[in-house]
């Protein structure tokens, strides 16, 4: 673990006062129906600030899990969903001190200890851990309904106009062109919806599949063939 941000991040959880209080649920409706997610959810919204990788996509993967899950009729921990999904991609904000260690591994290896401080039900950690690691789409969930769920929405946020939207904020200010993130996106489409593993997953990739696609012949057209991007 990278100490130092994991230390100051573990500060601000033991210490900080929730100023001003934090509602009942999360900005899209989510329950706070326990305090280790009140303190998580602060955390999230304080530190995991980024218009790809931040508290929104968490928000976004947590609801569209449970959409996934309702949709196939699976069984999920929501305990396990919210902690997962909140912090899958902490490594983009508190990495690892290897730094070759694969994001959803050193967020499986570095979340426990946070967890921990704010109370979480450490008997689920394994199940959390678990969905980390699995959450990209390129990764294996496992069998647990709940890592399942969180692979498919994470996977499906990389799709659809949010997708593109993600992948160009991801270039940032100073990118010289548009033509990496269109290179992802391409990528993106071509391998994502063959791994979608839920039946609600696949009806939805299909649906944002389109929308990127429109997007991507919109992009070309309008830039003369991708000549000027």
């Amino acid at each position: 673990m990278n100490a130092r941000p994991a230390a100051l991040l573990l500060t601000l959880l033991l210490v900080a006062p929730s100023t001003p209080p934090v509602p009942a649920v999360t900005a899209t409706g989510i329950p706070l129906d326990a305090a280790w997610k009140v303190r998580v959810y602060e955390l999230a919204r304080a530190k995991f600030v980024h218009p790809a990788w931040g508290w929104q996509h968490s928000e976004r993967n947590y609801r569209l899990a449970m959409d996934l899950a309702r949709a196939d009729g699976l069984r999920v921990d929501t305990d396990v969903l919210f902690a997962a999904a909140f912090l899958h991609d902490m490594a983009a904000f508190m990495p690892c001190a290897d730094t070759h260690l694969e994001h959803g591994a050193c967020a499986a290896q570095q979340s426990p200890a946070l967890l921990r401080a704010v109370g979480f039900p450490m008997r689920k950690i394994a199940a959390v851990q678990e969905a980390e690691r699995g959450h990209m789409y390129y990764a294996n969930p496992g069998t647990d309904p709940t890592a399942i769920v969180l692979h498919d929405a994470d996977s499906l946020d990389f799709l659809g106009d949010v997708g593109a939207a993600r992948m160009i904020a991801l270039m940032g200010a100073k990118s010289a062109s548009f033509a990496p993130a269109l290179r992802t996106l391409r990528t993106l489409l071509r391998e994502i919806p063959p791994r979608l593993i839920t039946r609600a997953a696949r009806r939805i990739g299909a649906q944002r599949a389109a929308e990127l696609h429109a997007f991507l012949a919109a992009i070309a057209t309008e830039t003369r063939a991708g000549k000027a991007i």
